[in-house]
């Protein structure tokens, strides 16, 4: 006859209680967290600024009051053109007060102002993004390493025509985009210069 069988029964699996996180273990996410906030702000401040247009020297292109996003590394690997839009530090008080302008003339070029026409290197430009043609005249030659700014609304502007050249190590960046008020969102245009039509 034979013996019964009898199986054992399988053992009770092991149940193990999550472990509560500590305090430690809460601030050093806290840190962490910390840390790359800190590291992303300063890596974006690196390669980006924004400005806010004060005033109505670049007027119909930007208002008073819009948040502008400013690209540092522009200029880093190239060289400003005609056209662009930048932010300096204003040549006359370098350390407290920043302006936004148009390049209008690059070192070597010959500026006039007559007629209300501004001439580069005795060329017209055609300029549909001004507010009104400028009521002043003038003769200006641009030096090294200096650039011929003027604002877009030329008869209320602070520029080049009224205390001289900016110089190159005085940019910033260049302008590039709307980003406040929600509803003026759009990429800055840059205008590419053409001559007049005669």
């Amino acid at each position: 006859m034979e013996e019964p069988i009898y199986e054992t029964p399988a053992p009770e699996p092991e149940t193990v209680e999550p472990a509560s996180p500590g305090w430690g273990r809460f601030f050093l996410d806290v840190l962490e967290t910390l840390l790359l906030s800190a590291a992303l702000f300063l890596a974006i401040n690196a390669l980006s600024a924004r400005v806010r247009v004060d005033g109505f020297s670049m007027v119909p292109t930007l208002q008073n009051g819009e948040f502008v996003l400013v690209n540092r590394l522009a200029y880093r690997f190239d060289v400003p053109h005609r056209g662009d839009i930048v932010v300096f530090h204003f040549p006359l008080d370098p350390a407290s007060q920043d302006l936004i302008k148009r390049v209008i003339g690059l070192p070597g070029d010959n500026i006039s102002v007559s007629g209300g026409i501004v001439h580069v290197n005795g060329q017209p430009l055609s300029e549909p993004y001004i507010a009104a043609a400028p009521l002043y005249t003038g003769d200006w030659l641009v030096p090294p390493d200096e650039l011929f700014v003027l604002g877009d609304n030329r008869n209320d502007s602070s520029d080049s025509h009224a205390w001289g050249m900016l110089p190159m190590k005085e940019i910033v960046g260049k302008a590039i985009f709307i980003y406040w008020p929600f509803p003026d969102w759009k990429m800055i245009d840059h205008y590419d210069f053409t001559k007049a039509a005669q």
